[in-house]
């Protein structure tokens, strides 16, 4: 069991490697929502709380740079992981997709992610849906002790 638990949303277009990732992955305790496309992804992105992103590259109609790029825009300091099986024959980097860590699909992978996971889980930024306010609760406490003081 992980330290803490991380909300975690995967975005594949292939179902059986998604299902094999969340299986992994909520075995060790994390909460996976899955979305079977970049479009799915990033509407999922956008109504629920998400501490991890993880997303395939090569998806029809959204890619997975197109959700990264979203997501950046949305949350600038999301943790991203590229998932592709691609990486080496199209030179896939962080530098050049703006994920945080990528990994090639193939043997191997499941520990790659589970290391990216438990790495990136300890950078973990403010889990709320792009657009819901943040109100720090100890700002509302000293209010209301001004308001009743």
């Amino acid at each position: 069991m992980p330290a803490a638990s991380l909300r975690i949303l995967m975005i594949d277009d292939n179902r059986h490697g998604l299902v094999a990732r969340r299986t992994v992955l909520e075995q060790l305790g994390h909460k996976v929502a899955v979305a079977a496309g970049g479009q799915d992804g990033i509407d999922l992105f956008q109504s629920q709380p998400f501490d991890l992103v993880v997303t395939d590259y090569r998806m029809p109609e959204v890619s997975g740079q197109q959700v990264i790029r979203k997501i950046r825009q949305l949350v600038p300091k999301m943790p991203i992981v590229l998932l592709s099986g691609y990486v080496e024959a199209l030179g896939l980097t962080e530098q050049s997709t703006d994920a945080d860590i990528v990994i090639t699909k193939g043997p191997g992978e499941v520990q790659a992610l589970l290391r990216a996971v438990a790495r990136l889980g300890k950078k973990r930024v403010p889990a709320k849906p792009p657009g819901v306010a943040r109100t720090p609760k100890a700002s509302r406490q000293r209010a209301t002790k001004r308001k009743a003081g």
